[in-house]
């Protein structure tokens, strides 16, 4: 069964300097760009990070600071890559929590605004592990029959997540090939920013999901502590979790106004 699109969605994966999506760096990405038509466009480039490259990173992905060292730095590919995604929604493995959230980090740190808000995210390792609960490669063999050569190279894996998911359309009846029912499928849980910092209660209001004030209010929280808000913003969290605390202090004072 082929995937039902109204528009293209960009399968992606990124290999980085580690997994802290606040402060690690994309050392290779690539995106597979797919259109309603069923054509294709993929894209891959390796990107000097500007930060060493730990080598137990470099054990996994065999990306070394050598390898980058000659090769642009995001910014320089910014607008490339947000004008290749811009018009599409997103899909990958595991990207739901790590590749979305940082890639929306290295984003905003190049000053280009990006927004999910009109876009929506397929996580195929979610579909995966609700179904079968392994990895890409092991995924790759079960969905596919094949072995998958050059594993955490982002060109290799993101040709093979664009496989599974076809395959899984294929092997579960009860899986709708609209974009719209597969980013619901591999959902865990409704956030309001990529890194589940900020949740949504019953009534679909903005709760901190951490800390002191977790399952409260955002908005009783940021009026009855103003000095908290000050606090995230300068404190350790992800770029895109702090624009949507900024967004949701704004809509208070619109209010108020």
């Amino acid at each position: 069964m082929e995937l039902q699109l109204t528009k293209p969605i960009c399968f992606f994966d990124l290999e980085t300097t580690g997994v802290h999506i606040a402060t690690d760096r994309i050392v290779e990405i690539s995106i597979l760009k797919v259109f309603p038509n069923g054509n294709k466009q993929s894209h891959t480039w390796r990107v000097n990070p500007t930060v060493p490259i730990p080598p137990e990173t470099t054990a996994v992905h065999g990306i070394t600071d050598d390898m980058v060292a000659n090769e642009p730095i995001f910014k320089d590919l910014s607008k490339k890559v947000y004008e290749l995604i811009k018009d599409s929604d997103l899909g990958g493995f595991n990207s739901n929590r790590f590749d979305i959230p940082l890639l929306a980090e290295e984003l905003l740190r190049a000053g280009v605004d990006f927004d999910m808000k009109k876009n929506l995210a397929v996580d195929v390792q979610t579909i995966f592990h609700k179904k079968e609960k392994r990895t890409l490669e092991a995924a790759y063999q079960f969905y596919c029959g094949k072995t998958l050569v050059d594993a955490h190279s982002a060109a290799a894996d993101t040709n093979a997540t664009y496989e599974v998911l076809k395959a899984q359309l294929a092997r579960y009846d009860d899986l709708n090939n609209t974009i719209s029912s597969l980013a619901e499928f591999s959902m865990y849980k409704k956030f309001a920013d990529f890194a589940g910092y900020i949740g949504y209660d019953k009534q679909d209001r903005e709760i901190f999901n951490f800390g002191k004030h977790k399952g409260s209010l955002v908005l009783e929280v940021l009026d009855k502590e103003p000095g908290y808000f000050g606090w995230l913003l300068n404190a350790d969290f992800p770029l895109y979790t702090k624009k949507v605390l900024t967004k949701i202090k704004l809509s208070r004072l619109n209010t108020k106004l």
